[in-house]
């Protein structure tokens, strides 16, 4: 049976467990539970972080640990009783773990690995504070630790800073708010700014010297030198080094390492350096040989130097290599290291070039109990302490010290009777009392242990040496008295013993008689004269003597005389031993009573550190005086009581504060001394308002703490001596001092007066008195003493700076014992408040107001015990009413202040506005329902109140800014909210009771509800962001507050009635922002709102259209900026529910009246809020794609055209136009912002600034976006656009007069005419891209769209990129339309595939003459329609023959705007499907295939092609396939019986099929004649082996001879197949035929001459029709390697079939000029007539019946005829007459451009020009001025007759060779000829778009779609039988009809006044929709 647990309740899991059982709660190890049941061995609980699952366990699997548990029973909660430290270390380590691994998936993987050591660090510690067994110390260090590393990681992963106090966390609800603050600000300051350290030490470690030349040991000695001063600041560290240069005892670390102690912040500069000096023990001459001497001696090596400045910046123990130097003579030995300092490179050299000194230097900074904890390490493995010379910059009392630092100067001697100077050593001894010497005191510096003697330097031949050498006499105090040093002098021989001669000495004592130590300073000591055996062991005989020649008498002129002398200089540094003979005669004032007033006066002048030295002593004499002689001394010693105490104030000797407070409390004995203590202080106050000089007094009044703490103690101990007698008189005293103190404080002014500055003293010292008071006096005397003389003060301040110290007083009051107190609370609390209160209404001294503030209300919290006492809530009420008005009007005043400019005045400016707000926000949780109550009521009118209250929400939103706390101040932010929410719930009641109905007022109203929606958006509230353990500890703590100040909203909303208007529509956007928070409560209860204000806006205006509006314009703001990207997706898409199948909302909306408006509103909000979220969606950080670019375009259009908002519209035009800029699409980003542009007009109406735009006129917004258009159009390579900018801005400028712009304008217009010439333009691919499933955004779900590709973008690569912008994407590997499982699949599907571009502009791209460069603008511009081709068999397939049954499915895609655009895809507006048959396929096969191959030859004709190659492999790849049966299969499969048969209605087709593949033949033939001219030697065989291939394949076609037609002339490749002219006679293929003319007459034109088809690529297809299938792709349509590409399974150029014109195939209706025109392609590039070259249209309607024409008609061309006679005009090769004839409205319009005249052309029999006519191609344009023009050019022919071409020297060739370069040449004159004035007046050329899309160029096409068979092949067959052989189109005779319309001329479109009239083409472009007028944007 289950029983709840007693005990058992909380757990951790030990091991994990599966939970395999019934009921069974898996467990992993680690995991910790809350146990609810036990049965039998089985516990039932729940794991914490998942407290919704509950189930069974075991319970041996679960260690139990002790638990506190809150609210038994149903929703208890259970809390570990262990140190909070440990709870705060388990959770953080779990928040830490699920984002350590995200680190890792984000790759930042350097804070990955940081935080992986520090929670394994953790760890550790943890593992240590739970064993338990750590000493008190070691667990605060160790807390330290885990504290500071739990607020790095928190830090850096931007988590909470998180309160502490003692290391463990706070509760915010356990302290005061303004405590908080304290808290959270104090650890925000350490983490900003670590204090920096006061005192700071030199870690030094000597490991080794690098030299040559060593094999000696040496001694090197470290100090620190102030290179300012000149003088060491430090003894020296001594360090003895073996002869390999290493330390000698290396086990012994204390003696290599060293730490130099307490060096000051001022040490730490420049000119502070480390000095080293390396000496050497040896021989006197370092070369000298070894068996020379025996003796050593100590001699000079080297020298280094490092400025202490260069450690500043190294962190770690840096390794440092320090160079050597020697001097260059011994005798500046002393001072190198300062010539090494001043680089006095004379003195010094390098002592070798591979010397160096290896040390380890390092700076530690703080005080070295502090680094003893740090560098444990340090200390314990061992260091020696090198100490300051002198006492640190702190001294701190009880440290022990005698040292006594002796410096050996220099000394002078005589020569001894020697010729060279001497070698002296001196040996230093110290003696005792006794004459002994004293063993270990003589220490050459720290590290090394003190010996029994020294010896010096010895420096070489040298009378005068200087040694610089100091040394260290640690000599105990003790023994100091009777002691003295003795210095002996030897002479070092260098001869062979070796000896050491003593030839004097010199001694100094230590102490003089009188107890004074030698005193610091230079000596100079008298040398004693002496031999080798004279005994100096008896030391009386020389003490006697004088020692210094300071000393000396007067009388004693012979040693004053001597030359010899000795000089030293001692320092000593004691904290027992002076040599002040003035602090000795105070010390021993009972010897000499006389000398007590001399020094007493003389206690002044002594140093401050003699004084602290022997305080205790000091502080007796001083009271032993008083005692004694309180009348005579008792002033001077009060005066030096004073100087004492002043002097204790000063920072070196703070810390012997603590000495005299010991004295006072153990050692004072004065019982007697107040009275003289008061008596002396009471006559010094009444003397203030009277003295001149104040001085004395003020440091009087500024040692007033410590005299009244004398006067106490005092007190005391006579109280206790005699039971409390003279009490009365005590108090009368007392009483009377602080009268004369009210006295003197009640003086009033001026702010500069001495009394002033004296009372600002006064105020200073006066709080710490109150401790001392209250020893005695009760609190409430004391706090009366205090309110007396606090309200003493002069109330009308002069002083501005006795205000500001007034202030500081109320401060130390307020944080003083005393105010702790409640009973003396009540007696302060008043004047404290009224001091307050007039500073802040006059914003003075805000700094101290808030620091005052925050002590009373921290106070105030900690009486407080559930309920608030009646002392506290009275408190409350007194603060409430005096303060609350005026801090809130402080914190609007210091918020709304501009910030000062300084980084610490700012610093100081947060500072102070966060206490105010802790200090209001602490006085809000105090006040109670009474003292809400009591505040309301004290407003005496409503203005007041609603100023109250306007002000308090006013605040409110301030405290609820972003910018208030740092961002990681989580818990106060809420607890912040929490105070704001529960006064926002007493105040809403005021506003109903005080603000409603008559008295309504918008203000309050209107500021309370824009609170309310501010505090539900905050960031800090939003809970879903917050990970489950943060989540739940809020939710625990406070509730959702959001719901709550929701639920208050609708309340107050409710209360409003008929005042809700007056929030419609400006409450709707605040209110939309609260429903887009994702907390379904708080939806529930706003969207009722929303149906209200539907409803009212209804009734008031019978529309919502303000709704309406407003709601667009919020949700749009709401996205621009930024809202919700913090926040999960969820965020926005509550907005649908809110607005789609939400049932409160729609079921409310369906009962209405306006249910149909309410709905469609609905609809269209939910459709923008789709856009948008996907707009924000794509909008993420991240490089610019698709996506973005058409999202934008999506809501760009929905704006216009569903929404209407005009200046959405311009704003997301300008935001496309920059995306685009940043992807480098420089077209789309011109067509987008001429989107814009066309919205203006060139008017001079003003337009207001708007985005980045000035204010200006609309024509100059007009020039500046065309002009940025232009520039964007050339660089994106799309200059043809540019150029019909330019013209109409040059229109504007030419309109104005403004020729200084025209001229750019046309010169920039020139440039762009260049560079279309001149630079290369890339062909870009076009990619359809299919988006299905659910997963896509709602711009792309389930919609097919074409792309422009990137430059040199392939299909693969594209591919690439969409799944890399869509990871989530599947690619589909078929072509096939998906169905619908894929379209309702929640996934993502791509399907893409490569499309080719139907060009709308066949005229241009069908013009001979027109250079490549032009024609690949329209190829792959303005491009509406693309086909995709799908072979696919139907039927049986024929495994021998597939191409019987292999069909092709042809889909044509038609967008919604023609491509480039202001996108660069477009979506998919129509889709055509067309069966294409396998006969049909074969001839387009065979067409592309020919059509190839010519535009190879051309091209390798007129020698654009660089090599052969392209044409060798395609020549190779046609003959090739052809010989292994390509063209054979065709045979088979359509030219057998059954196949006739069976389709009798394709006869024409299969005409077709044979023609073609005999015009293929002929192709090849022409092109191995050229190819044979061109190929070079290398590749000859390969040539010999496709001609032998080709004879193969004309026998397997059948062909043994080509019929007369086909031989008849060179081919010509233009537009048609290759055929003959019906008047040439039959002629050898002649490759040179053609060229010669050109090349000889027109060379200006002849890069044009022998090439009718423009491309320049050498596998393209075909440019005529926009096809880029390159030839491999050709070659690798082949289904086998035997099938020919000519049978290719998969379709060639979709665009020759669709788009070719109608000159290259037959038509049962087709007129007989057509098949001329057809006839003349096939001419060679000089045979062909001019009407060729523009191919001759004809509207379906008018086609003419077909004529037979016999024969005899056919001209005949004779090679031997002479060019007169040969040449005889074809019918199509028009005199000027016919012209005149056929069009005579032609000839008026235009024959002025004929010029020069022409003469008349021989006549001619044949037929005439009437006989020809034909339909003008006519269409739409599309151009800026909406209007068309008519297409009317005359024929190149018109320009140049016949009789041009007979004046030409040589035609070789046919007759009509000459004419088609003529032709070129006329294309060329005719658009340069300038109209003559008045006929035609120039136009600007409309877009390339405009270029009329001539029906001529498939005037078959529409009925090839509807029939969806290509029409016969060829009439002639059914109307001549006779003849055996088809006859093609060009043996027949077109009849006789009017000469044709004239395609039109390029410069003669630029017309803007002529209408287009009729019908236009179905297929023409449509025109853009007219712009609509932009209202000042």
């Amino acid at each position: 049976m289950w029983i709840p647990t007693e005990h058992e309740k909380y757990g951790v899991v030990l091991a994990s467990f599966r939970g395999t059982v019934q009921h069974g709660l898996p467990l992993e190890i680690g995991d910790t539970v809350q146990i609810l049941e036990k049965c039998e061995g089985w516990y039932r609980g729940f794991i914490l972080k998942n407290p919704n699952v509950k189930g069974i366990f075991p319970s041996s699997y679960i260690h139990l640990k002790n638990a506190h548990v809150k609210n038994k029973g149903q929703f208890e909660t259970v809390i570990p009783v262990e140190d909070s430290v440990i709870t705060e270390m388990t959770s953080t380590l779990r928040d830490w773990g699920a984002m350590w691994k995200q680190l890792y998936v984000k790759n930042e993987g350097d804070l990955f690995h940081r935080l992986w050591h520090v929670m394994n660090e953790i760890l550790d510690l943890r593992r240590q504070v739970l064993v338990g067994h750590l000493t008190h110390d070691r667990m605060r260090d160790v807390k330290q630790h885990i504290t500071a590393r739990l607020d790095w990681g928190n830090e850096q992963l931007c988590l909470d800073l998180v309160p502490r106090r003692e290391f463990s966390m706070v509760d915010p609800d356990e302290i005061s708010v303004t405590e908080l603050y304290r808290l959270m600000e104090h650890r925000h300051r350490k983490k900003e700014t670590p204090a920096p350290a006061s005192t700071h030490h030199l870690f030094v470690h000597v490991k080794s010297l690098m030299s040559a030349n060593l094999g000696e040991e040496l001694e090197v000695f470290f100090h620190i030198y102030d290179g300012r001063e000149n003088r060491p600041l430090s003894e020296r560290f001594f360090v003895k080094l073996n002869k390999s240069g290493l330390p000698k005892s290396p086990e012994k670390t204390e003696r290599q390492c060293t730490l130099f102690v307490d060096l000051g912040s001022s040490d730490l500069r420049k000119d502070v350096y480390i000095v080293v000096h390396i000496i050497r023990i040896g021989r006197m001459g370092a070369g000298e040989k070894k068996n020379l001497c025996s003796v050593q001696y100590r001699r000079p090596f080297g020298c280094a130097v490092v400025s202490i400045a260069d450690l500043l910046t190294a962190d770690s123990k840096d390794d440092h290599l320090l160079k050597v130097y020697a001097c260059n003579t011994e005798s500046e030995w002393f001072q190198i290291h300062e010539n090494i300092i001043k680089k006095a490179n004379s003195r010094y050299n390098l002592s070798g070039s591979n010397t160096g000194l290896a040390v380890a230097l390092q700076l530690l900074h703080g005080d070295i109990e502090q680094l003893r904890r740090e560098y444990m390490v340090l200390f314990t493995r061992g260091v020696s302490i090198t100490r300051k010379l002198g006492f640190s910059d702190v001294i701190m009392p009880g440290e022990m010290r005698n040292d006594l630092y002796i410096t050996l100067e220099k000394g002078e001697f005589e020569k001894g009777g020697k010729s060279v100077a001497r070698n002296v050593e001196i040996t230093v001894y110290v003696l005792d009392i006794d004459g002994q010497i004293l063993k270990s005191h003589v220490a050459a510096g720290s590290g090394e242990p003190g010996g029994d003697d020294y010896h010096s330097l010895v420096l070489y031949h040298n009378n005068s040496p200087r040694w610089a050498e100091q040394i260290k006499l640690p000599i105990p105090v003790d023994m100091f008295r009777g002691s003295h040093v003795r210095f002996e002098f030897r002479h070092c021989s260098t001869k062979d013993k070796g000896e050491k001669k003593l030839f004097g000495y010199s001694f100094v004592p230590l102490m003089q008689e009188d107890g004074r130590t030698l005193p610091d300073g230079t000596h100079e000591l008298i040398i004693q004269k002496c031999e080798e055996n004279t005994s100096l062991a008896d030391c009386s005989r020389y003490l006697k003597l004088p020692f210094s020649k300071a000393n000396l008498p007067s009388n004693n002129q012979t040693l004053k005389g001597t030359k010899e002398s000795f000089w030293i200089t001692s320092f000593l540094c004691s904290t027992k031993l002076t040599q002040n003979g003035d602090m000795l005669d105070l010390l021993k004032w009972r010897a000499h009573p006389e000398r007590i007033n001399d020094s007493l006066s003389k206690l002044k002048e002594i140093d401050g550190s003699e004084i602290v030295k022997f305080l205790q002593d000091t502080l007796d004499t001083l009271f032993g005086i008083l005692d004694e002689s309180s009348q005579r001394y008792g002033l001077k010693v009060f005066d030096s009581l004073v100087h004492i105490i002043n002097l204790l104030q000063d920072s070196k000797f703070q810390h012997f504060k603590p000495v005299m407070d010991t004295y006072i409390e153990s050692h004072f004995a004065g019982a007697l001394s107040y009275r003289d203590l008061i008596k002396v202080l009471k006559w010094y106050v009444d003397r203030i308002v009277d003295a001149e000089h104040q001085d004395h007094i003020q440091q009087v009044l500024k040692a007033s703490e410590y005299i009244f703490k004398y006067i106490i103690q005092s007190r005391r101990l006579f109280s206790l001596a005699t039971g409390g007698q003279n009490e009365e008189e005590f108090r009368v005293c007392i009483h009377e001092l602080f009268m004369s103190i009210r006295f003197f404080l009640s003086q009033e002014n001026k702010s500069t007066s001495p009394v002033a500055q004296t009372q600002a003293v006064f105020l200073r010292t006066f709080p710490a008195v109150y401790g001392e008071l209250l020893k005695i006096f009760t609190v409430r005397e004391v706090a009366g003493f205090v309110r007396e003389t606090l309200g003493s003060l002069p109330t009308a301040a002069h002083a501005d700076c006795l205000e500001a110290v007034k202030l500081q007083c109320i401060a130390k009051t307020v944080e003083s014992q005393l105010y702790i107190n409640p009973e003396s609370r009540c007696i302060l609390l008043p004047v404290v408040l009224r001091v307050l209160q007039a500073h802040m209404q006059e914003q003075r001294d805000l700094v101290m107001c808030a620091r005052i503030l925050t002590s009373m209300l921290s106070l105030i919290k900690k009486e407080e015990n559930g309920t608030a006492e009646p002392v506290v809530s009275e408190e409350v009420e007194l603060i409430v009413e005096s303060l609350l008005g005026v801090l809130l009007r402080t914190i609007l005043e210091i918020s709304n202040r501009p910030q000062p400019a300084g980084p610490a005045m700012r610093l100081q400016f947060q500072d102070v506005t966060g206490e105010f707000v802790a200090c209001l926000l602490a006085l809000l949780r105090q006040m109670s329902d009474r003292h809400y109550q009591q505040l309301l009521q004290a407003f005496s009118s409503k203005d007041n109140l609603r100023d109250f209250l306007l002000q308090i929400f006013t605040v409110f939103r301030i405290l609820i800014r972003p910018e208030m706390f740092p961002k990681d101040w989580t818990v106060m932010r809420l607890v912040t909210n929490n105070v704001i929410i529960t006064t926002v719930l007493y105040l809403s009641d005021a506003l109903r009771k005080n603000f409603l109905n008559d008295k309504f007022d918008y203000k309050v109203w209107d500021s309370y509800f824009y609170l309310s929606v501010i505090f539900i958006n905050q960031p800090c509230l939003q809970l879903e962001s917050f990970s489950p353990s943060k989540r739940k500890k809020i939710l625990e703590k406070y509730g959702d507050m959001r719901v709550m100040m929701g639920c208050e909203i609708f309340s107050m909303w409710q209360n409003l009635g008929e005042h809700k208007l007056n929030f419609i529509p400006a409450m709707i956007g605040p209110f939309l922002e609260v429903t887009l928070v994702p907390q379904p409560d708080l939806r529930n209860v706003m969207i009722p709102i929303f149906h209200d204000m539907m409803d009212w806006e209804q009734r008031r205006s019978g529309n919502f259209k303000q709704v309406e509006a407003k709601l667009i314009d919020k949700l749009d703001s709401l996205m621009s900026e930024g809202k919700g990207d913090e926040t999960y997706r969820e965020l926005f898409n509550s907005i649908i529910p809110l607005f789609g199948p939400y049932p409160s909302l729609l079921k409310k909306i369906e009962r209405e009246t306006w249910r149909e408006s309410g709905i469609s509103l609905i609809a269209t909000v939910t459709r923008l809020m789709e856009r948008l979220l996907d707009y924000r969606d794509c909008m993420k950080l991240g490089e610019v794609d698709g996506k973005k670019i058409g999202c934008t375009v999506s809501l760009l259009n929905f704006y216009k055209t569903e929404l209407n908002k005009e200046e959405m519209y311009i704003r997301y035009i300008h935001k496309l136009y920059d995306l685009h800029l940043k992807a480098q699409n420089y077209t789309e980003a011109s067509y987008t912002l001429l989107l814009y542009d066309e919205l203006l007009e060139w008017s001079d109406r003003p337009l207001r600034e708007f985005l980045n735009y000035p204010m200006q006129s609309e024509w100059q917004r007009k020039e500046y976006l065309h002009l940025t258009i232009v520039q964007n159009f050339d660089r994106g390579k799309c200059w043809e656009n540019g150029i019909i900018l330019c013209r109409e801005l040059a229109d504007q400028y030419e309109s104005y007069y403004d020729y200084r712009n025209l001229s750019k304008m046309r010169m920039m217009e020139a440039s762009l005419y260049d560079k279309i010439m001149d630079q290369q333009r890339l062909e870009p691919e076009f990619f359809r891209v299919g988006f299905y499933g659910k997963k896509f955004p709602f711009f792309l779900r389930n919609k097919e769209f074409v792309c422009r590709g990137h430059d040199y973008e392939r299909l693969e690569a594209f591919q690439q990129r969409m799944l890399n912008e869509f990871p989530h994407a599947i690619a589909m590997q078929h072509v096939n339309q998906p169905d619908q499982t894929i379209y309702q699949a929640d996934a993502q599907y791509l399907q893409i595939y490569a499309v080719t571009p139907i060009p709308e502009s066949q005229d241009v791209l069908q013009r001979d003459g027109v250079p490549d460069n032009i024609k690949s603008f329209y190829k792959f511009n303005h491009i509406w329609r693309f086909r995709y081709d799908r072979p696919f068999h139907k039927g049986t397939k024929d495994k021998e023959n597939e191409f019987k049954s292999l069909w092709v499915e042809r889909t044509t895609l038609t967008l919604v705007q023609s491509l480039p655009g202001i996108s660069r895809w477009f979506e998919v507006e129509k889709r055509e499907l067309v069966e294409v048959s396998p006969l049909e396929n074969a001839i387009e096969v065979i067409e592309n295939k020919n059509l190839q191959l010519r535009t190879l030859i051309t091209q390798c004709q007129s020698r654009q092609m660089q090599n052969i190659n392209p044409l060798t492999m395609c020549l190779n790849g046609v003959i090739d396939a052809a010989v292994n049966g390509g063209l054979a299969r065709y045979q088979e499969a359509f030219f057998v019986k059954d196949y006739m048969m069976n389709h009798p209605e394709d006869g024409e087709k299969i005409g077709r099929l044979r023609e073609l593949m005999f015009e293929q033949a002929h192709i090849l033939e022409y092109g191995l004649a050229v190819h044979e001219k061109f190929v070079p030697q290398d590749m000859r065989p390969l040539h010999k082996k496709l001609v032998d291939q080709f004879h193969l394949m004309k026998s397997s076609l059948g062909i043994q001879e080509f019929p007369a037609y086909v031989r008849a002339s060179p081919v010509h490749f233009t537009n048609g197949s290759p055929r003959t002219c019906r008047n040439s006679v039959p002629n050898i293929i002649s490759p040179d035929g053609g060229r010669g003319v050109a090349r000889r007459s027109y060379p200006a034109v002849n890069r044009y001459s022998s090439s009718s088809l423009s491309s320049q690529a050498s596998n393209e297809v075909s440019n005529i029709t926009g096809q880029s299938e390159s030839s491999d792709e050709v070659f690798n349509m082949q289904p086998s390697p035997s099938t020919s590409s000519l049978s290719s399974n998969h379709s060639a150029s979709p665009n020759v079939t669709s788009s070719a014109p109608s000159s290259a195939r037959g038509s049962p209706q087709m007129a007989e000029k057509h098949k001329h025109s057809r006839e003349n392609a096939c001419l060679s590039p000089r045979e062909r007539p001019v009407s060729a070259i523009f191919p001759n249209p004809l509207d379906p309607a008018q086609r003419a019946p077909t004529h037979q024409i016999g024969d005899t008609t056919l001209p005949r061309s004779d090679p031997n005829l002479s060019a007169p006679d040969k040449v005889r005009p074809t019918p199509s090769s028009w005199s000027l007459d016919s012209v005149k004839e056929g069009a005579p409205s032609l000839s008026d319009s235009f024959g002025k451009l004929l010029c020069p005249p022409v003469p008349p052309r021989p006549p001619y029999s044949g037929s005439s020009a009437k006989n020809m006519r034909s339909q003008s191609p006519v269409s739409a344009s599309r151009s800026p001025q909406k209007t068309t023009v008519p297409p009317f050019t005359p024929s190149p022919t018109e320009c140049q007759s016949t009789s041009l071409v007979s004046n030409s020297p040589v035609l070789s060739g046919s007759y009509s060779s000459g004419i088609s370069s003529l032709s070129r040449c006329s294309v060329s004159e005719a658009s340069g000829t300038e109209l003559p004035a008045g006929d035609h007046p120039p136009h600007p050329l409309p877009p390339p778009t405009t270029l009329p899309n001539s029906v001529s160029s498939s005037s078959d096409e529409p009925i090839r779609r509807e029939n969806k068979t290509p029409p016969p092949y060829s009439v002639y067959e059914r109307n001549n039988p006779r003849r055996p052989v088809p006859l093609p189109h060009s043996l027949s005779i077109p009849p006789q009809t009017d000469p044709p319309a004239l395609p039109p001329k390029p410069h003669q479109l630029r017309t803007g006044s002529m209408k287009l009239d009729g019908t236009s083409d179905p297929r023409v472009p449509r025109p853009r929709p007219l712009p609509r007028k932009v209202s000042q944007l």
